[in-house]
């Protein structure tokens, strides 16, 4: 019999999907003779059957596109806002699969997709997820698409600073995303040669930042570049937030990098400007290996419903593609370990990541 299968995009946006969309549908349809249905705007038009035909003609061209033709949101299936009301929409989402006769929904996203899908498996819902996220913070999946091309854009814009910096003999801050992990800083920083790279899991302190920067003036360096992650700490801070619930965190932490420049300046005494990249670093065309994660990740999904194996992460793993079971996926975040490779390499070649 054709399998029916739903796919949804969830979270935050990034270059890929489309690629993972197009794969999921044309190797379902050519090869397996599938039917797919998209959700829109992620969980919520699962749970609202909000739902477009994903016939051969709107698949084809999109390869290349940024963003999600499904749209996306953040709505958790059992936390939904309805009419100004917050709802438990799980039992409503398995009566829009029940309707359409769905073998299985795909859902494409990050940590907070995983968490939800698992949800939904615990509610009888077939489910199966692709890792996609700029942060590369999926737990037991060596990579994510989204995340080379947002590499790629930071480190671009890092490039660009250095001329700026340079010219004006000045201490140039970049943000880059990344507010639990900071894979997205830790990577662009050294492609693009930062001289400071601050991390969430590295707490930092100040006055070392200081004595890196001046270190670099007293041997002719009339410019530095600090790239910092959102989630970014000070000793101290990472010590006051401990045991706060990330929500708190997160709020409590907005504004940190326009203080952090500021010290910046005071301590050293040189000029010093800050550049917040933003939702820039989630925008544009998908790189070429983005696009091949997307399309192998999408057309193995095809294979693994046609071969019956729901309820599991599709995650890379080395040069293969493994089945995780979403209970060792939800709820855990792939952070970077301090004695990571890049750390060190970065370290050897001068990057201060003040500690």
């Amino acid at each position: 019999m054709t399998k029916r299968i739903g796919v949804l995009t969830s979270g935050g946006d990034c270059p890929g999907l489309n690629a993972a969309i197009r794969a999921l549908g044309k190797a379902g349809q050519d090869a397996f003779g599938m039917e797919l249905t998209g959700f829109m705007n992620g969980f919520r038009g699962l749970a609202l059957d909000e739902s477009i035909d994903l016939e051969s003609s709107r698949l084809s061209g999109i390869l290349t596109y940024g963003g999600t033709i499904l749209g996306t949101s953040r709505d958790k299936p059992h936390r939904m806002q309805i009419d100004g009301e917050t709802r438990d929409m799980t039992e409503a989402c398995i009566a829009t699969a029940q309707r359409h006769r769905l073998d299985a929904v795909v859902c494409i996203g990050g940590g907070g997709t995983q968490k939800n899908a698992l949800r939904l498996k615990q509610a009888g819902l077939n489910v199966i997820t692709l890792p996609k996220t700029i942060d590369n913070d999926i737990a037991m999946t060596d990579t994510s698409f989204g995340f080379d091309t947002a590499v790629g854009t930071a480190t671009e814009a890092v490039d660009r600073l250095h001329s700026t910096a340079s010219s004006h003999d000045r201490v140039i801050v970049v943000e880059i995303m990344g507010h639990r992990a900071g894979w997205l800083a830790l990577t662009a920083g050294t492609a693009g040669g930062a001289d400071v790279i601050l991390i969430p899991e590295i707490p930092y302190d100040l006055d070392i930042i200081a004595d890196a920067i001046k270190e670099r003036s007293r041997r002719g360096k009339s410019f530095s570049i600090v790239a910092v992650a959102e989630g970014a700490m000070s000793r101290s801070q990472a010590q006051s937030k401990a045991g706060m619930n990330e929500p708190k965190q997160l709020t409590g932490h907005v504004g940190h990098t326009i203080e952090l420049t500021g010290e910046i300046e005071e301590r050293t005494g040189l000029e010093s400007r800050l550049t917040i990249l933003g939702h820039v670093q989630r925008g544009g065309t998908p790189s070429a290996a983005d696009r091949v994660l997307a399309t192998w990740l999408g057309t193995h999904c095809a294979q693994i419903i046609a071969d019956g194996k729901y309820g599991v992460l599709l995650a890379v793993r080395g040069n293969e593609l493994e089945l995780v079971p979403l209970e060792k996926v939800a709820g855990k975040t792939k952070l970077v370990p301090p004695e990571h490779h890049l750390v060190t390499s970065a370290r050897m070649v001068g990057t201060c990541f003040g500690d």
